[in-house]
């Protein structure tokens, strides 16, 4: 993904946390923190920005973000129920209004069956969890990067549904 389209994405989605008055918090795998990164250099994002939680192991995505071992069980790391418990997990585990999740295979190799570029993005607000999958091509840094966009842009769509 461009640069100008991380950036487009990043400064609509803390303008709006930034007029709405809302707080967001973050869980991240594949990207590893690049999604709170992204998020901090923004000026004055600490008004709206909890923190974040890098679960890249899958039990720290039930012993951090709440994500239920069960449903790890049944479905696995990379799933979109997974993304949801993520988003939905950190965002009540850090006291935020929204939570942004990422969880994928970013590879250059599959893990576990699911090909490399299988992203699942989640954004989990007071009213509704959202999910999009996504197959993202190019390297490993591209899917990486591609999903931080993507999830920034999902994050935007549900604050300004559910507080228009």
């Amino acid at each position: 993904m461009a640069e100008d389209g991380l950036e487009a994405a990043v400064e609509r989605f803390v303008g709006l946390l930034m007029e709405r008055r809302v707080t967001v918090a973050t869980a991240e795998s594949l990207t590893g923190g690049m999604v709170g990164a992204v998020l901090t250099d923004v000026p004055g994002v600490s008004a709206v920005y909890r923190g974040g939680l890098v679960v890249y192991a899958t039990d720290l995505k039930a012993k951090l973000a709440g994500v239920p071992e069960d449903l790890l069980a049944a479905v696995g790391p990379v799933h979109a129920d997974t993304a949801a418990a993520l988003a939905s997990g950190v965002r009540e585990r850090l006291e935020a209004d929204y939570g942004l999740a990422t969880t994928g295979v970013a590879g250059p190799d599959p893990q576990a069956g699911i090909e490399a570029g299988t992203v699942y993005v989640a954004a989990a607000g007071p009213g509704s969890v959202q999910v999009r999958k996504l197959q993202l091509s190019g390297d490993r840094s591209a899917v990486r990067r591609g999903s931080v966009q993507a999830v920034l842009e999902l994050g935007a769509a549900v604050v300004a549904e559910e507080l228009d």
